[in-house]
Order: structure tokens, then sequence, then C-alpha cells
């Protein structure tokens, strides 16, 4: 940590960190003139308060620095700098070996698929704790070609794997840009406000439906819900693995959401039942009976169906929007 931090302009300190007021409350200290310097700050202090809060004026400067160099510490904690994530097979429901490894690196897409039952969630389960043979399908994640240590697979404020459900409903009594920013300080981030703008944008292009920063988070509906959350995990959460379960019907362009992740270097796995969404995927995992049955690779003939796909899919939409817009469809399709 540069020491010469202290001559910073606390108006400065604040934008730039905006955990440094925390400092101050801890001490109990109001009434802050952000146009002096730290240093000026704390040589102005009158000896009452000091007395009050039981420092002199060098250890306050020294608890400041001490205190900065612990948050700087933690702000490094938070690259989770993954490169791959590797599934090794354990056996499906009736004890069948899977005998399957797959590694998939940043910027990947894998599609899961199934019938409905067989076992797309507990895959999907099995890669969120990270498991190592010690959940019912005895399968074994790897995390850069090595086994997680402990204190990043059990890990609450860091965690390396994020999952996005089927409901995203929240019960919180905050507005979206109230949200967004409480997570982006405690992710101790610069510039909160334009990452605030950029996640409320980036949100809206995925909804079907805009909503505003002074929104209710209990007002959004599902679609809203998972769009922005989508935003958030793609802009500002620290978690390089993704896991979404059953996208298609959450009222959004999963598409854009999809190749929003991928831009961001995330290692997307998707639980879906939409033929759009398995063949924008590098692979699909394919799941019969509890297990992993094969692993194919999305062909160039597959993918050259993507666009047919889209443009029926597009069809839909508009039919979507005509309807909930109070129109009628009394009129020929083509």
């Amino acid at each position: 940590m540069d020491k010469n931090i202290i001559l910073y302009r606390l108006k400065d300190l604040f934008k730039e960190y905006p955990y440094t007021e925390d400092f101050f409350i801890s001490m109990g200290i109001s009434n802050i003139n952000v146009n002096l310097s730290f240093k000026q700050f704390i040589e102005g202090l009158e000896d009452e308060i000091l007395e009050d809060i039981g420092f002199n004026k060098e250890q306050m400067i020294e608890n400041f620095l001490h205190f900065m160099e612990k948050m700087d510490n933690i702000k490094k904690s938070f690259d989770n700098t993954i490169k791959s994530i590797t599934i090794i097979g354990g056996h499906d429901k009736l004890g069948n070996d899977e005998n399957i490894t797959l590694k998939l690196n940043t910027g990947e897409v894998a599609c899961i698929v199934g019938p409905t039952g067989s076992g797309k969630s507990r895959l999907l389960g099995d890669i969120e704790c990270l498991a190592q043979k010690d959940t019912p399908t005895g399968r074994q994640i790897l995390i850069n070609d090595k086994i997680p240590e402990s204190t990043k697979r059990f890990s609450i404020e860091n965690k390396l794997v994020a999952q996005l459900s089927q409901n995203m409903n929240f019960v919180m009594d905050l507005s979206v840009e109230e949200f967004i920013t409480m997570h982006a300080e405690s992710r101790m981030i610069d510039n909160i406000s334009d990452v605030v703008k950029e996640i409320i944008l980036c949100a809206n292009n995925l909804a079907g439906e805009k909503f505003s920063k002074d929104t209710p988070l209990t007002q959004l509906s599902g679609g809203q819900s998972r769009s922005l959350m989508i935003a958030d995990t793609a802009l500002l959460s620290v978690s390089p693995i993704i896991l979404i379960d059953e996208i298609e019907n959450a009222g959004i362009d999963r598409k854009k959401a999809i190749e929003l992740l991928v831009k961001k270097e995330k290692i997307v796995l998707m639980s879906t039942h939409d033929p759009i969404l398995a063949l924008i995927g590098d692979k699909r995992i394919v799941i019969k009976n509890g297990g992993i049955n094969k692993i194919i690779n999305v062909t160039s003939e597959e993918r050259s169906n993507l666009d047919v796909l889209q443009e029926m899919d597009n069809k839909m939409l508009e039919l979507r929007n005509h309807l909930r817009n109070g129109g009628t469809i009394d009129f020929k399709i083509s």
C-alpha cells in the first residue's frame, strides 16, 4: 500500500475507495471536511476527539494505513483466475460408471439436455458444490486441473460458482439501483455509479419489458429479475463459473444473455430443452437415468440450422409481443 495515500484529499479517497468512509464510521468520526487530505484532517482533530477514540494522531495514521492494506488484500482475494473446469464422471442411478472426463475452458458453453427428472439439476448441483466424490453421483470436479482448496470450495463471500435458478424472486425492500450499489460496495470496486448504470442498461437490453433504476425489486417480473441477475453476474460477480437452470422460459433475450456471459470470459453450463440454446453451446451433455450418457460436440452442420431456428423464434416473439399489447392474431401467419 502506497503510504502517500494519506496525502490524498478525502473527497478523492471516498470516490476511489468507497470503503474508506467505513474507517471514520468505525471511529465514530463525523463532520468530515472532504476537501482536506487524510493527513490534514487527522492533524486538525481536537484532543478531546482523540481521547474519545483512544488513539493519538500518529496511531490514527498507522491504523488507517493498516486498514487500507488489509482491504487491498481482500480485494485481491476476489481475483478468481479460472482457466478451466473438469468434470470427472461418477455413476448413474443404477451404479453404472459414467466413464467420462469433460474439460471446459473460459468462454465455453455446455448445454445439459435430457428428459425431465433425468438428473440435469443434479449435475448442476455437483458443479456448484465442487463435488469431490462426496455426492450421490460420485462425481469429482477439478478447477484448473487441480482439486480445489477447501477455502475456495466452501467460501461464501468469494464463490467460484454462481447459479441462476428458474425462480428469481426478490424479497428485499430495495430499488434496483440500491441493490446493485450494495453489491458493488461489497466487492469494493471503483466507479460504482458507472457500474450501476452499465448493469441496468445491460439488463434492459436483455429484458422483454424495460424497468428503471428506481423500480422496487419486489415489483420486477420473472423475466426482469432474471435479466438483472444475468447482467449483475456478467459485469459484477467474481464467480467465473455460471450455472443456468432453464433459461428459455425467463422472458429474456437468451441468445444475448449467453453471448454476454461468454464475452466476460465465464464458463457457462446450462440445463435446457431449447434447441436454439443447444446449438449456441459448444457441447451438449446428454443425461439419462441420472448419469452422463454421452457428450456431443456441436457440428458446423448443426450450427447452420441455428439461423433458421432463430428466425422461427423471432416470429414467435413478435406474436407474443403483439398479444401482450392487446393485438389479435386474426391474420394469416407466414
